[in-house]
């Protein structure tokens, strides 16, 4: 006899939806499991809560719940209503995954259990991959601009003061890390400054 799937059910609204009710959402999802004959295990509603924020704690109970194997299958209104980003959304699906735990998109008819779902999944991961590409890009090409027009890239250095005092708190014996601590300054410029000043080996303490 084949195992019911356990099913939990994710909504979200965020503060710009204007007072929607999460259960214009949770309805067609728990009448969608029972035409598939899953069994309902847990409904996980963040109301209120903004898509952009990293934490959200009815996603965290639910990953919680996933990562315990309390479901087999997670179901949600629409693919933006998990994810942030679409870096933070295959994040979450590769976690699924790794736990071989099923993923329904309702409204976008999205069934990663099903040879097209899978290769949506994979066609998600080739978009967030290319996104991450050019980031990369335009960052390169803003550093490259701001040198051909004479702009210092990198850490300032320390004032004159800062860096004599850098000197001289090595020669009475303390380490890069505390002088860092000390003077609130990256490890970098303590050690940059004592290579300067030729009185550090290159190496750190």
């Amino acid at each position: 006899m084949k195992k019911e799937e356990r099913a939990a059910l994710y909504a979200r609204c965020s503060t710009h939806d204007k007072g929607q009710d999460p259960e214009l959402q949770l309805a067609p999802l728990r009448e969608y499991c029972q035409r598939r004959g899953f069994t309902v295990a847990g409904e996980y509603i963040d109301n209120g809560v903004s898509g952009m924020k990293d934490r959200r704690p009815q996603l965290d109970r639910l990953l919680e719940s996933a990562r315990k194997r309390q479901v087999d299958l997670i179901i949600v209104w629409k693919l933006d209503r998990l994810g942030r980003s679409l870096k933070h959304l295959i994040t979450i699906l590769d976690e699924f995954k790794a736990l071989d735990i099923g993923f329904v998109s309702y409204q976008d008819n999205l069934d990663f259990s099903t040879p097209s779902g899978r290769l949506m999944f994979h066609l998600l991961g080739a978009f967030a991959e290319f996104e991450r590409d050019l980031i990369k890009e335009r960052v390169k090409a803003g550093i490259f601009n701001a040198k051909a027009k004479g702009k210092k890239i990198g850490r300032r250095p320390l004032t004159p003061a800062v860096a004599q005092k850098v000197v001289s708190l090595k020669m009475e014996g303390l380490s890069y890390r505390t002088i860092s601590r000390k003077l609130n300054v990256s490890i970098g410029s303590v050690h940059k400054t004592l290579l300067n000043s030729g009185s550090a080996s290159a190496e750190l303490n």
